[in-house]
């Protein structure tokens, strides 16, 4: 029997908030296999997309994988903060600026669907 679209989410969101690094789409989907064998990589990918949407998850385009949303900002900015040696996440609430990039992207008429800010670099323990 086929898992309701919810009940699919609440899965790919436990993997996610199960680990303290991103994850790509197939490793979220080998853990959700240990499981459930049958299920399929268009699953995962249509689920996970479903959660970016929601804000639920965030895809960090510059190295293919995600994570979980871990502040509350649905009007506004998520910045991520990506280590370049051990891999960790740190979420920031960027609201202040919006108002600043809607402002850039106006200047050329450019109408922004989504808003994600990548940072790399290293954390403090890694800079130490």
């Amino acid at each position: 029997m086929r898992k309701r679209a919810a009940t699919r989410q609440t899965d790919v969101l436990s993997v996610l908030n199960g680990c303290d690094r991103p994850m790509t789409a197939y490793q979220i989907l080998e853990r959700l296999q240990v499981s459930e064998p049958d299920i399929a990589p268009p699953t995962v990918y249509r689920t996970l997309s479903a959660l970016t949407v929601q804000g639920r998850a965030h895809r960090l385009e510059s190295i293919k994988a995600f994570v979980p949303c871990r502040c509350n900002h649905v009007e506004g900015l998520p910045v991520m903060a990506v280590c370049n040696d051990c891999g960790s996440v740190d979420e920031h609430d960027g609201s202040d600026l919006l108002p600043k990039l809607t402002a850039l992207t106006d200047q050329n008429a450019f109408q922004a669907k989504q808003h994600i800010v990548e940072i790399h670099g290293l954390c403090s323990s890694c800079a130490a």
